[in-house]
């Protein structure tokens, strides 16, 4: 047996080191996580998260699943709000988005292709002043 090729974790620690994601280009190429086909989050939000900006331009189609919590997704023409667990939407390429956590809620996302580009950087924090 090749353990090379077998990785085990829990989502939730193993999603925290890499800003919720578990499988995509982003991991080490040695890494069996690692693909350019999909990639899988695994998304823990606290109530009134809510994306920095709005994706445009999507060049993925992608599946959002409620595991629990109350989450809105929006789009541009209606926003649809998962509430019960198993709740999902599917999105497809050119479609913009962003999201809301109305409750803690933990979400499973799987995007495919993995395709780099689509990363918000956290806002630096502000200078101090000098005074």
């Amino acid at each position: 047996m090749n353990d090379l090729c077998i990785h085990t974790g829990k989502a939730a620690p193993d999603a925290a080191a890499d800003r919720g994601w578990l499988l995509g280009h982003f991991k080490d190429p040695g890494d069996p996580r690692h693909s350019a086909d999909v990639e899988i989050k695994w998304g823990v939000h606290t109530k009134g998260d809510a994306r920095a900006q709005w994706t445009t331009g999507e060049e993925r189609t992608a599946l959002l699943v409620l595991i629990s919590g109350r989450f809105r997704m929006e789009f541009p023409d209606r926003d649809v709000v998962l509430a019960e667990q198993g709740d999902y939407v599917v999105w497809g390429r050119g479609v913009d988005h962003s999201w809301y956590a109305e409750e803690e809620s933990v979400v499973l996302t799987v995007r495919w292709p993995s395709v780099p580009g689509y990363r918000i950087d956290e806002p630096a924090p502000a200078p101090e002043r000098q005074g």
